[in-house]
């Protein structure tokens, strides 16, 4: 296609998607199926207008997927504003290690046992399709006046970390295929990519985070400087911790999630003897200069700035990425093993996976159901399959995996699309019925 030509799809898309964006909030339809079947239509099987053939385009498949994700997790730290004390955050993160190893270990024995796989083939499968997906979870909300719900954020929680922290299994897994080292007696996997990239990729992006929000909001608010330009703020914040981490051997997904997280709990150092702004008159309240430059507003209006122009990139990222998904299921026909396989995976071992970690957390039935059911597969396992292609798998294990992936996330994407918007409406209104019951709460 020419640029003309692509210019008029792109248009045609992104004008589809806004003007069709309230009807898909009333019909029993996922934005993400959507773009799943749209993706499948302009793909090699019909339009031919996509062709991105992993055998020819894996690296640029997978650096867009990479980009994507790391988009994406940017901008769920910015939304996960909870205390880092709350026991609240002690959910999301048994699901993300505790469900994820888990997970690993199950497809791992299914992969040896079934599928015929080596160990390291095995485990470096159950290591892709591990990890879940924070933005596609975005369906499943909890209500929004009530704010001591765990469902919506732990679901989104667990994918942020998951996503990096599947990052040692994968090496793991190549490492036993051969094409990775992991040291003498695997002490270089456990000390660089278990230990350092895990804690030098949280650590290295909340200080980046922490430490550019604060700058800004200081020279906003005591010199009126570095006022405007939000947008390149906050994809500065993404580049340095994503960059820092890469260069230093650390997981840069968890170092942009915990950028992310950092930039989000910048708060305000008012001047001393100063009152904030009162309620401006009119309907278009107080100008942006002055909210960014006073001392009790500069860190909530970066933030709120920042989340505005990341909101909308990390759709515009989900979109393409799932286009993609579409369009490369031509090349990945479901083998004979897809058919047991990810029925096995969605409707078995994930819920048995999140039990495992969701044990004495007091969950009710309906919560249980809907965290057990919601571990929908999506950007992270399509990066993770292109990144173990990348690095040099035989033939056939490469599309055995690629084929298995795709179909899993494709079935995720439909199946939990389907069935996200009535079984959100009758988890809140078990839930408002139990606060009835419950009565008003003490102040």
């Amino acid at each position: 296609m020419s640029v003309p030509e692509w210019a008029l799809l792109v248009g045609a898309l992104l004008l589809a998607m806004t003007l069709t964006s309230t009807w898909l909030q009333r019909v029993p339809l996922s934005s993400p199926m959507v773009y799943l079947a749209l993706g499948w239509l302009l793909g090699p099987q019909v339009a031919n207008v996509l062709r991105p053939d992993p055998g020819v385009h894996v690296v640029l498949l997978e650096r867009l997927s990479e980009l994507a994700l790391v988009i994406s997790l940017f901008a769920v730290g910015l939304r996960l504003d909870l205390p880092l004390r709350d026991r609240r955050w002690r959910l999301p993160l048994r699901l993300a290690f505790v469900s994820m190893a888990a997970m690993v270990a199950m497809v791992a024995w299914v992969g040896v046992h079934g599928l015929g796989l080596s160990l390291g083939a095995a485990i470096l499968l159950g290591a892709i399709l591990a990890p879940t997906d924070p933005v596609l979870a975005s369906d499943v909300s909890a209500d929004p006046a009530v704010r001591d719900d765990r469902l919506g954020f732990s679901l989104a929680g667990e994918g942020a970390f998951n996503d990096g922290a599947a990052f040692p299994f994968v090496m793991l897994g190549l490492g036993l295929l051969g094409v990775h080292e992991l040291g003498d007696g695997m002490l270089r996997w456990w000390t660089v990519d278990v230990l350092w990239a895990t804690l030098g990729g949280l650590l290295g992006g909340a200080a980046v985070g922490a430490a550019a929000g604060r700058l800004v909001v200081w020279l906003r608010s005591r010199h009126a400087e570095a006022v405007g330009l939000d947008e390149f703020l906050g994809l500065g914040v993404v580049g340095i911790s994503y960059g820092l981490a890469q260069i230093s051997l650390a997981s840069g997904l968890l170092a942009v999630f915990a950028a992310g997280m950092a930039l989000q709990r910048v708060r305000e150092r008012p001047r001393a003897h100063s009152q904030p702004l009162p309620a401006a008159p009119g309907s278009q309240g107080h100008a942006y200069e002055k909210l960014a430059t006073h001392s009790h507003h500069a860190s909530a209006t970066m933030r709120l700035s920042v989340q505005g122009f990341n909101d909308p990139l990390e759709k515009f990222a989900e979109v393409a990425l799932v286009l993609l998904v579409g369009a490369m299921l031509a090349y990945a026909p479901p083998l004979p093993a897809v058919w047991w396989f990810v029925p096995l995976l969605l409707l078995v071992l994930r819920p048995l996976s999140a039990l495992l970690a969701t044990a004495g957390e007091g969950l009710t039935a309906p919560q249980s159901f809907m965290i057990c059911w919601f571990g929908i597969r999506g950007i992270g396992s399509v990066f993770y399959v292109l990144f173990a292609i990348r690095h040099g798998l035989a033939a056939e294990l490469a599309d055995m995996l690629l084929s298995l992936t795709l179909w899993t996330v494709a079935a995720s994407i439909v199946v939990h699309g389907i069935t996200a918007q009535p079984s959100v409406a009758r988890y809140l209104a078990w839930r408002r019925q139990r606060l009835a019951r419950q009565g008003p709460r003490r102040p």
